[in-house]
């Protein structure tokens, strides 16, 4: 592909309710349809090159959705997590897991705790899962670590509080299903990231479709406020 990647590219995975529905089906076959296409943009964006790549799983406000649908996705997370990191094991890709898990089932707790641990030492490609995830939850969290540190901050000592602490802020934020919003997602390191906003639904966001935006985002010119 020509021009210049992202290095990081974070997406916003939206759609899949919607998705499920105008196949008159319920939600919970549009989060399975969207796990898969979860599965198959990480393995193109690393071959396509990109270093890392975050995926909005779950936000902090989606936690109160009803509960048969969270124990489904929580459920697709049991069946296709496991192996599949596997595969990206294999392929030098290590998992990162940002936000508060302590909210989450025990065993899935326990899925990804063991997916960090396993990662290989030297990895190419990250792929960092925001679960429970919320952008204000998480700079209130590093703001009280500095306070109860008695520590003043400036940028540099701020972001190594964050969960992001070790990944470089995202080049290019990407959000499916036709909302034009950021919602809570990576809010203090998309400062200078390039957006990206499609009505593409998440489960019909080919590999193809993430082409398009690593085209536009390398035919943007970055200035980042200068002239």
């Amino acid at each position: 592909m020509e021009g210049k990647l992202p290095l990081h590219i974070g997406i916003i995975m939206d759609g899949n309710g919607r998705w499920a529905k105008k196949r008159i089906q319920p939600r919970g076959f549009g989060h399975k349809a969207g796990m898969k296409r979860m599965i198959t943009l990480a393995e193109h964006a690393r071959r396509l090159g990109i270093k890392y790549l975050t995926l909005y799983v779950l936000s902090t406000e989606n936690l109160s959705r009803p509960r048969e649908e969270l124990d489904g996705l929580f459920g697709l997370f049991r069946k296709y997590f496991t192996a599949n990191v596997k595969k990206l094991y294999a392929e030098n890709a290590r998992i990162k897991v940002i936000g508060d898990r302590s909210a989450l089932p025990d065993d899935v707790i326990k899925l990804l705790d063991d997916s960090e641990k396993q990662s290989p030492e030297g990895a190419d490609f990250t792929l960092v899962f925001a679960i429970n995830y919320g952008s204000r939850a998480e700079i209130i969290n590093a703001v009280n670590r500095a306070v109860e540190a008695g520590e003043r901050v400036d940028a540099d000592s701020f972001s190594s509080l964050l969960y992001t602490d070790g990944i470089p802020d995202p080049d290019l934020i990407i959000r499916t299903g036709g909302e034009v919003r950021l919602s809570n997602f990576l809010m203090y390191q998309a400062a200078y990231a390039e957006l990206y906003f499609t009505d593409v639904l998440f489960p019909d966001f080919t590999e193809a479709e993430l082409d398009k935006a690593v085209e536009n985002y390398a035919a943007r010119e970055r200035r980042f406020g200068k002239v």
